[in-house]
């Protein structure tokens, strides 16, 4: 009975690791990155090309009466185009950390399971189960 339990789990989790947990980590990166992407970059992209291609014309009138009347008009016209570079540097530097991190936390799962694995292939000793 005990084996038998014993050989119904291992192919159980060596089914889950063969088939579940590939599965899942695809989807997962591709749901997850490819949500992130169009989301998070196309938001970031549009606002902030909005909030940097605004003109600025400042008008400063300035009327001194002391025999004299200076009127003085100044149109400053500012347009910012460092747009590019910060959201390519930005997506670099974040997926690369991303990726780094998740690759990471990957080979630990995956340490993880083959732990469990050896663990549960382990012969086991009839000297752990209490005695009746």
């Amino acid at each position: 009975m005990v084996t038998y339990v014993h050989t119904y789990i291992q192919t159980c989790m060596h089914r889950c690791v063969r088939a579940c947990v590939p599965t899942y980590i695809h989807t997962y990166i591709h749901t997850y990155i490819h949500t992130y992407i169009h989301t998070y970059i196309h938001t970031y992209i549009h606002t902030n090309t909005h909030t940097h291609t605004h003109t600025h014309t400042h008008t400063h009138t300035h009327t001194h009466t002391h025999t004299h009347t200076h009127t003085n008009t100044h149109t400053h016209t500012h347009t910012h185009t460092h747009t590019h570079t910060y959201i390519h540097t930005y997506i670099h530097t974040y997926l690369h950390t991303y990726i780094h991190t998740y690759t990471h936390t990957h080979t630990h799962i995956h340490t993880y399971i083959h732990t469990y694995i050896l663990v549960l292939s382990m012969p086991m000793s009839t000297n752990l189960l209490p005695s009746v």
